[in-house]
């Protein structure tokens, strides 16, 4: 039997309404990298540790052509949070139409979580994507930041984004078609 999941739509329509959090401390060993060389391997490798334990899978049966695209597509950018060199997580920003960019990923390896990294790392992702059009000449200024979660995500996804200033455009309430499963790889026991 499958459980119905609420999905929020949440936005930002100037770049003074986000709410930064707190900066790590500095001896946090809290550091915010863009990584520029597109990687196929890393990049599923931040998406499928990340999102294991959230139900992400409409990625997982891409092959690194089609990772290669996304990451070499002009407008998308991979920002990587580390803590004393691992990984701990990554923000996907997707220059879209019109000076709209969208949050398409977002969130922390498990390890990393509750160590308040997940605000600061949001707030620098979107940050990054109100300036998107600075550092890529050919997309327009941002006029939108836009994400959506949801009830699979982590219990704490919502109240961040909220905190972060987004507000909650839309809501939907659906059970999902596909039975979400851990992917391979990510504590799966396939």
């Amino acid at each position: 039997m499958s459980t119905a999941v609420t999905t929020w739509s949440l936005e930002l329509t100037a770049p003074g309404e986000l709410r930064p959090a707190a900066v790590p401390a500095a001896d946090s060993g809290v550091r915010i990298v863009r990584a520029e060389v597109p990687s196929p391997d890393f990049g599923r490798f931040l998406y499928t540790a990340v999102g294991a334990d959230c139900s992400w899978l409409d990625r997982l049966p891409w092959p690194p052509e089609r990772w290669r695209e996304l990451y070499e597509r002009p407008g998308t950018e991979l920002w990587v949070a580390y803590q004393h060199g691992s990984p701990a997580g990554y923000v996907e920003l997707a220059g879209q139409d019109e000076g709209v960019v969208e949050i398409a990923y977002f969130g922390l390896l498990p390890d990393f979580r509750g160590r308040g990294i997940g605000g600061h790392l949001l707030s620098y992702g979107a940050a990054r994507a109100w300036d998107l059009g600075g550092r890529r000449p050919e997309r327009p200024a941002t006029r939108r930041v836009w994400v959506h979660t949801c009830s699979l995500d982590g219990p704490y996804a919502l109240d961040n984004y909220r905190r972060r200033g987004f507000r909650v455009f839309d809501t939907v309430t659906a059970v999902p078609s596909v039975r979400p499963r851990r992917p391979l790889g990510a504590g799966s026991d396939a």
